[in-house]
């Protein structure tokens, strides 16, 4: 989503599936409009705003590689391990908590969206009908306003 809670990709994944491993390819999928001045569409976006569920090393890794900067909380765990180790463990991560207060953008967007029955209570037999009830939502909701 954008700063504004428009969705910019949308992907479907199990209930049972963790949302980390979908960072990469959610990324991939998203494509800006260039600005005014014309040009290729932006596909890296300046910052990525996260909860503590994306805080793995590799995902951070792979930000670093993308030149895309990580908003994103340590888990305790992380902390006390690192701290247990002593010097060896490390500096933490940097974490810019001004810009984390916009990650309330996300979550009401996602409160919009639950707002319709159908998503919410997820009727839909099949992953394509509720995606597409996803899809629509998220113009009516958010771009066609």
């Amino acid at each position: 989503m954008d700063r504004r809670g428009r969705p910019l990709s949308i992907r479907l994944t199990p209930g049972q599936a963790g949302d980390n491993p979908q960072l990469l390819p959610l990324l991939d999928d998203i494509a800006v409009p260039a600005r005014a001045g014309g040009g290729r569409p932006r596909s890296r976006p300046d910052c990525l705003i996260a909860d503590k569920a994306y805080t793995h090393r590799s995902t951070r890794d792979a930000l670093r590689r993308r030149g895309i900067k990580a908003v994103i909380p340590e888990k305790s765990d992380q902390i006390a391990h690192r701290k247990a180790k002593g010097p060896a463990g490390g500096r933490p991560p940097s974490f810019d908590a001004e810009l984390y207060r916009d990650r309330n953008v996300v979550e009401r967007a996602f409160n919009r969206l639950k707002g319709w029955r159908g998503i919410a209570t997820r009727y839909d037999k099949h992953a394509r009908n509720y995606r597409a009830g996803v899809v629509v939502a998220s113009i009516v909701l958010f771009w066609l306003r």
